[in-house]
């Protein structure tokens, strides 16, 4: 999968428009950009995550987890290549407010910071003296505090890291920025998986993937309180048998979260209105982990899914969140 050049991969799609964006709501569903379809950059992996886009370097870089690698596309002329190998079983990815790597290691168990000169720090790899699980989604605040979900999928076998008994509840952290000391802010899920903000950063949305192991499969959204969470409540729900993983926001507030693990006909994306509303869907031939929005206006929609990258134009932007 090395430097693998344009022109190798399979066409967009039959037609334009892209049949695969399935509208339900017109009016607040802009995934409809012109003649823009679903197209697939790279391909390949074993199950891709933890998507990210560098705007300082016009790169895009997922976590090909059972690989032990992170990998990066280059916006400029579409060659893939290693990133970083061994990756400790990477899985979510983001970046600080000063635009360095934040990484949530399966194999490793901790979470770490990639420096401008290459070094890694850790930033967390244990709490009240024990282990942390397998720490899976991140993402940073405009204060710089960091948060992030530990639900364990990287001890439950080999594959994504490395089997062992967790030592912890599955908990979501916070990092305050100045102290470095971290805190619980969120206790009662059965496995917190996906993690963002709102833009304006007054809700954090929160992923229940608890289906895997005889819990829910919904959205939880809560209203951030200084440096912790209140009012707890359902989302979006309505995904089982399949679950989501990932999911992102829009610069309206509308939520994009990944879909898979069931009815082939719902694998891709599905984007829901700030009050919980289905507005609108990306179908996709494999299931989708994660995703996130890049590109130079932060108007292009990039989707892990299983053994590829995805990415649409979309008729809006990014959350202005790393």
């Amino acid at each position: 999968m090395t430097d693998t050049p344009m022109g190798q991969l399979p066409p967009p799609g039959p037609r334009y428009p892209d049949p695969r964006i399935e509208v339900i709501d017109r009016a607040r569903f802009r995934a409809r950009q012109g003649n823009a379809a679903i197209e697939r950059i790279a391909g390949g992996c074993r199950w891709s995550e933890g998507p990210v886009y560098v705007r300082a370097g016009g790169y895009f870089l997922w976590s090909d987890i059972p690989n032990n690698r992170i990998m990066r596309w280059l916006e400029d002329d579409g060659r893939v290549s290693v990133f970083r190998a061994p990756s400790n079983n990477s899985n979510g990815n983001t970046l600080d407010r000063q635009g360095r790597l934040l990484s949530c290691e399966h194999g490793a168990r901790r979470v770490t910071r990639t420096e401008f000169d290459g070094s890694i720090t850790v930033l967390m790899d244990s709490f009240d003296g024990k282990r942390l699980n397998a720490p899976n989604d991140i993402v940073v605040a405009s204060d710089g505090g960091i948060w992030f979900t530990d639900p364990g999928y990287g001890i439950d076998c080999f594959y994504e890291g490395n089997k062992a008994p967790a030592e912890l509840p599955c908990n979501v952290y916070r990092i305050d920025p100045q102290s470095g000391a971290a805190r619980v802010v969120a206790d009662d899920f059965v496995r917190p998986n996906g993690i963002a903000f709102s833009p304006d950063e007054r809700r954090l949305y929160i992923v229940d993937s608890g289906i895997t192991h005889g819990g829910p499969a919904h959205i939880r959204v809560f209203d951030v309180d200084g440096t912790g969470l209140r009012n707890g409540r359902i989302f979006a729900e309505g995904f089982a048998p399949g679950f989501t993983d990932g999911l992102r926001c829009d610069i309206d507030g509308n939520v994009w979260c990944s879909m898979g693990w069931a009815d082939p006909s719902e694998d891709g994306v599905r984007c829901y209105a700030p009050d919980g509303t289905l507005i609108g869907k990306i179908h996709l031939p494999e299931a989708c982990a994660n995703l996130c929005f890049g590109g130079r206006h932060r108007n292009r929609l990039f989707m892990a899914a299983s053994t590829s990258i995805y990415t649409l134009y979309l008729d809006t932007q990014g959350a202005l969140l790393p």
